[in-house]
């Protein structure tokens, strides 16, 4: 019996991580294939990769760059409009583009009477424009979320990592379970 169970929990292991991503990568190509729903599978993704890829391509063009400059501020001056539109735009600049934010790793120490340390990324550097010195903007991913917390840190307290930014956040998410 407990060679049965050993090996139950061995074909677990291999299927069900392989089996989860399938899962999860096919529910995403078919809602992403829902929204423009063409009658073939996989058009409507398609069609989305090259619409998106000619807007960037226009987009980065020196003379549609003032209209969308002037888009941008028409927007920040709707009150709750300009909320959610820049806090959508911050999420993705962090992650995509030119101004990624989580692309410095860090250990931190949290409190000097403590030797435990903390890993995150470095989102500002300079705290100046709310007046604080001395301090940088710490985020914390959680393990197994797609949250976190932003902490103000003494720079004193923060070691910047040599490591790929990539796979400290894989080690972060994965609960410390995966290489670094």
């Amino acid at each position: 019996m407990n060679r049965f169970v050993r090996y139950f929990l061995n074909g677990l292991l291999i299927i069900a991580p392989l089996t989860i991503t399938v899962w999860i990568v096919v529910a995403i190509l078919d809602w992403l294939d829902s929204i423009l729903d063409l009658g073939v599978p996989g058009l409507g993704i398609l069609i989305m990769v090259v619409l998106l890829t000619v807007v960037g391509y226009i987009g980065s063009s020196f003379f549609v760059k003032p209209f969308i400059l002037y888009t941008e501020r028409l927007v920040h001056r709707v009150p709750l409009i300009s909320i959610i539109y820049s806090s959508i735009k911050d999420l993705f600049n962090a992650f995509v583009g030119d101004n990624q934010k989580f692309n410095k790793p860090v250990l931190v120490k949290m409190t000097e009477q403590s030797d435990n340390l903390k890993l995150g990324f470095v989102t500002q550097d300079t705290l100046l424009t709310i007046n604080v010195e001395d301090r940088v903007a710490v985020y914390f991913p959680h393990s197994y979320n797609f949250s976190g917390e932003l902490f103000i840190v003494p720079k004193k307290n923060v070691t910047y990592l040599d490591a790929p930014s990539s796979e400290v956040m894989k080690f972060i998410v994965s609960g410390g379970v995966s290489k670094l």
